[in-house]
């Protein structure tokens, strides 16, 4: 694709937001399983459902712009998502594997929110309001999930990972 206009621009965003968002809806039954916590559990439940709505949003955005609904490989969220399985897979305390598992899923979070949030500079920027509308509502559920996620870790999962058995007496 050449990037001729903002309107080239707002669609290469689109296309690798849409193959984000395919990709999450992969990964995302991974950290209902492995999760311990069932509130963490149903956090990734919520948000699974959320990202599948988050994948017609961006359909509709394409059919609006007479453009087929395709992705471009996002590079971005394959290397955070293969980062979130490592972290899945790893030994010892479940509790702090938790805090892993958010501390991974909030990384996904705020790359979400930036492209979310330039696409949505874009579509304003070229006068497209219904565009506009569509991503504006899918950067507040990113924005949500990622605060939902920080309350989960600092009122339950880290205080639990720092008493695990397996915690080390470190102090930072």
């Amino acid at each position: 694709m050449s990037l001729e206009s903002m309107q080239d621009l707002l669609l290469e965003e689109l296309r690798d937001l849409y193959n984000a968002e395919q990709q999450l809806t992969k990964a995302l039954p991974k950290l209902v399983e492995k999760a311990s916590s069932m509130t963490l559990r149903q956090a990734f439940q919520t948000h699974l459902q959320e990202t599948e709505g988050h994948v017609t949003r961006l359909e509709q955005i394409f059919e609006s712009l007479a453009e087929k609904a395709t992705g471009k490989k996002c590079k971005g969220m394959e290397g955070l998502i293969d980062e979130s399985e490592d972290m899945l897979s790893e030994k010892g305390s479940e509790a702090v594997r938790d805090a892993g598992i958010i501390a991974a899923a909030q990384r996904v979070e705020h790359y979400e929110i930036a492209a979310y949030g330039c696409a949505l500079n874009f579509a304003r920027l070229l006068g497209r309001r219904d565009i506009a509308s569509l991503l504006q509502q899918t950067l507040a559920e990113e924005k949500a999930a990622d605060e939902k996620l920080s309350r989960i870790a600092e009122h339950e999962v880290n205080s639990h990972a720092m008493t695990s058995p397996a915690a080390s007496g470190v102090q930072l």
